[in-house]
């Protein structure tokens, strides 16, 4: 990802109140003018991102929202797994993620944050 698009949604998700470097999932937009769709799992809720890069006259443009945990959608996650291969699939705020093999482990890792700060362990591990 070129720097000029990095900084444009670094900046959305600082307005957003995301500091420091937080867990994060990239994955490329599902809207024919959104090339980049940023997750990002803060204390508050997930940051969702999107960054359009093909603005004309402008340069990459962001734009983004504060989901609260309580009303984060998440859906299952899925595995199927044949000959040493396998395929993780699951759906968060209306997109699909879909991994083969080390990209399917990341998919899942993401996924088991996002089920633990839905279901409060953020707060929990962070009173201990």
């Amino acid at each position: 990802m070129p720097p000029k698009v990095a900084a444009t949604f670094e900046s959305a998700l600082h307005s957003l109140g995301v500091s420091g470097d937080p867990p994060a999932f990239v994955m490329w937009g599902d809207q024919p003018d959104v090339r980049y769709q940023v997750l990002a799992a803060t204390d508050a809720g997930m940051a969702v991102v999107g960054v359009r890069v093909n603005v004309p006259q402008e340069g990459p443009r962001a734009s983004g929202r504060l989901v609260r945990w309580s009303r984060v959608q998440a859906g299952e996650l899925t595995v199927e797994a044949h000959h040493g291969r396998h395929q993780v699939t699951a759906q968060l705020e209306g997109q699909v993620l879909i991994g083969l093999d080390e990209e399917g482990d990341r998919i899942a890792e993401w996924m088991a944050e996002v089920y633990r700060r839905i279901d409060g362990g953020a707060e929990r591990s962070q009173s201990s």
